[in-house]
């Protein structure tokens, strides 16, 4: 006699959803998204580029119009210019595109539930930034395993926006929606800053003809990155951190003559760096005042 059939588990809720705005982040989002289960119904893209990478991260999903997508959807994904967000959610509302009800979230770093004042009676408002930098393929979807996305909505839908983060395979955290500006400027000046400067690091190095510069950087900034990200302030090291005012004085005269940006920006660092080792306690004051001194003479 055959055993009775266990009753089948009931299958986690899927959503339609729509992506607006087929960007670095939006296509592999919808990927993401897609590859948990959900059901990306449309996907808006204007630009060329955009176009080819809806292909390629979201194939078969239709291109449609920005209209045509937020109706087509349960949830729309909200993947736009931080400039371009508030007007988006206000020309959709003029337009009586929204649907009560509809489940809405956003990609911006710098803005919470804001944007989504004029219509917060009658949506399901959230805001889902992932703490990472995109190229815009495939690579992405690997690097969301080790992502934290900041997340901000109402007390309601926290449960949904960090199931959806979870299913994304990254790690929600909450941010309150007063310190969204606070989280965002730190990421920015973390990782778009940093680009910068490992960018000028490199242009100096192959201004004295040292090549290739890209292989003698790397194991020091990786080194550098891992001892700041676990260390702090006491990580670090060098001239400045010495107090070694002459050898700062020495790389300003190097720099000179270099692309503009280049000895602006280490006098910047390098005054953030001597102020940051006096309060750590790493350098005396009167050593700190040393190299502040050199710092002075030159900017002016």
């Amino acid at each position: 006699m055959s055993s009775p059939e266990h009753p089948r588990a009931p299958s986690r809720p899927t959503l339609r959803i729509g992506v607006v705005g087929a960007g670095r982040v939006g296509a592999v989002l919808g990927a993401a998204l897609r590859a948990a289960g959900h059901e990306v119904v449309a996907v808006s893209a204007v630009s060329e580029e955009s176009v080819e990478r809806a292909e390629m991260l979201l194939p078969g999903v239709p291109v449609a119009p920005v209209p045509q997508v937020v109706e087509a959807a349960q949830l729309v994904l909200l993947a736009v210019p931080d400039d371009a967000l508030t007007d988006l959610v206000a020309g959709l509302h003029a337009t009586g595109t929204w649907r009560p009800g509809q489940l809405v979230a956003h990609t911006s770093g710098r803005h919470g539930l804001a944007p989504f004042a004029p219509v917060a009676a009658d949506l399901l408002p959230m805001a889902i930034h992932p703490a990472m930098t995109f190229t815009g393929t495939s690579l992405d979807l690997a690097r969301l395993s080790e992502c934290c996305f900041g997340i901000t909505t109402p007390q309601a839908l926290r449960p949904v926006a960090e199931a959806l983060v979870v299913e994304m395979g990254g790690e929600p955290v909450w941010v309150a929606e007063e310190a969204r500006g606070r989280y965002h400027a730190a990421l920015a000046h973390g990782s778009n800053h940093m680009v910068t400067l490992v960018a000028q690091a490199m242009e100096i190095l192959r201004s004295a003809g040292i090549e290739p510069a890209d292989r003698v950087l790397r194991p020091l900034l990786q080194a550098s990155l891992d001892n700041a990200l676990s260390s702090g302030d006491a990580a670090l090291t060098g001239p400045v951190a010495r107090g070694d005012a002459g050898t700062v004085a020495a790389h300003l005269d190097e720099l000179a003559g270099l692309a503009e940006d280049l000895r602006p920006a280490y006098l910047a660092q390098a005054r953030a760096t001597a102020l940051r080792a006096e309060r750590a306690g790493r350098l005396r004051p009167d050593a700190a005042r040393a190299v502040l001194t050199v710092l002075d003479e030159e900017t002016r």
